[in-house]
């Protein structure tokens, strides 16, 4: 057996575009964090001052000689860009920590519900006005419909998880709640998005197929939990290199064996990672030392997945700014009414409903993700791509700078409601 090589020229170009990706990314990365900005942000803005909306604008054939040197170079790049989400979606699952503490089960209750389905809801109404200007090549009704509305109700985890901890908030009863509650919530759009890859992929459309991959995708989160639960009561030692060896080796073999189901690598390297964590519940030393995959992922193969992203928006050619403040203001206000609304049944202060509603506004990792993949599965065009990504920026930005006004202000609104 004999595999064909990469001449040194196409070597050239494959590393110089990773590090030229990875060092904008980095650069703006810092840029952003001086600024008490998410990271994210800045690294998806290192990839979108190279694309087609920044430096190529002044050096087209630069820019094309970095990126497009040879007809294969785009497909390189994508494997990184896969890996980048394989391993975001892993770290994820492996930091998922659902935590029902019973003073809090109410409000963790009453905000999924507010959260999720209150806009999912108001948004259906407005899925026909904008299909027309967002859906993609391979989008139906059903896997467009599905992801405009999950685009609406998305929360992220990584990113508010990363602001709490930035503000010294991480630890309060405010942080517990709604880390508990974006957690379940994108269990629920997870599934749902699988449902509309399988809608879009899939030659022919069957109710009883999209409810199959349903049902597996809630399945296949069960037995998770349960074979960890199991697995977790084991004493077993491993070195580490040989347990992240074999972590990777179930998260590979996962990934191909699961997508021959419809279930996307994405979701798989999610479970992947919350089986792994939960696995390792008695294995304390195994439990830290595996932040060192987070480390290398988080200063490799993450930010040139978000660098990548960035130079993929097009503000200039295939983007309507007035769409995007439409789609914006929609996303957020509904996301801001379903999480006010609901938490007005219960008895806590207003300024605690204003800053549950702005915190789960922030859509992060996963309404990135979400943008990503399905633009790689062309249920969406170019300018509902860019639009869900600027709406993640602008949404995340709010967050952020909102919580640390209100820490500075008086922290003690993230104890007492």
């Amino acid at each position: 057996m004999k595999f064909e090589s990469l001449s040194p020229d196409n070597l050239t170009a494959i590393f110089l575009s990773l590090g030229v990706l990875l060092l904008s990314a980095f650069v703006f990365g810092k840029i952003f964090t001086f600024l008490k900005a998410p990271k994210v942000i800045g690294e998806i803005t290192g990839g979108f001052i190279l694309g087609a909306s920044g430096l190529y604008i002044i050096a087209p054939e630069f820019v094309t000689h970095i990126f497009l040197n040879f007809q294969e170079q785009g497909k390189i790049l994508n494997t990184f860009y896969q890996l980048g989400l394989i391993f975001l979606m892993f770290i994820a699952g492996f930091n998922t920590q659902i935590n029902f503490e019973k003073q809090n089960i109410k409000i963790i209750s009453t905000l999924f519900l507010g959260a999720t389905f209150i806009p999912i809801a108001l948004g259906y109404f407005f899925i026909d006005y904008f299909k027309d200007s967002f859906i993609g090549e391979k989008g139906s009704d059903l896997s467009f419909s599905l992801v405009f509305l999950i685009a609406i109700a998305v929360t992220s985890i990584p990113v508010i998880s990363k602001i709490f901890f930035d503000i010294g908030i991480i630890k309060t009863r405010f942080a517990s709640i709604v880390l508990t509650t974006s957690t379940i919530q994108d269990l629920f759009l997870w599934i749902l998005l699988n449902v509309a890859i399988n809608a879009s992929t899939s030659n022919s459309f069957s109710i009883e197929n999209n409810l199959w991959t349903a049902f597996i995708t809630i399945i296949l989160f069960i037995l998770v939990k349960v074979l960890a639960n199991i697995v977790s009561k084991i004493h077993f030692r491993f070195e580490s290199i040989d347990f992240f060896t074999l972590s990777f080796v179930l998260l590979f073999l996962a990934i191909a064996l699961l997508n021959i189901v419809h279930i996307n690598p994405m979701y798989t390297s999610f479970l992947v990672g919350f089986l792994i964590k939960n696995t390792l519940q008695n294995n304390h030393e195994l439990k830290e030392k595996i932040t060192s995959i987070s480390d290398f992922s988080f200063s490799c193969f993450i930010p040139i997945y978000f660098a990548l992203i960035g130079i993929q928006l097009n503000v200039i050619h295939e983007f309507s700014f007035i769409m995007f403040v439409m789609f914006c203001l929609l996303a957020c206000v509904f996301e801001f009414l379903g999480c006010y609304l609901s938490l007005l049944t219960l008895k806590i202060s207003n300024l605690s409903r204003v800053n549950f509603a702005i915190t789960m506004n922030a859509r992060g990792g996963p309404g990135i993700v979400l943008a990503s993949v399905a633009f790689y599965y062309q249920i969406i065009n170019t300018s509902f791509f860019t639009t869900l990504i600027l709406t993640t920026l602008f949404s995340s930005m709010l967050a952020g700078y909102w919580l640390r006004y209100q820490k500075n202000k008086n922290s003690e609104v993230f104890y007492k409601f």
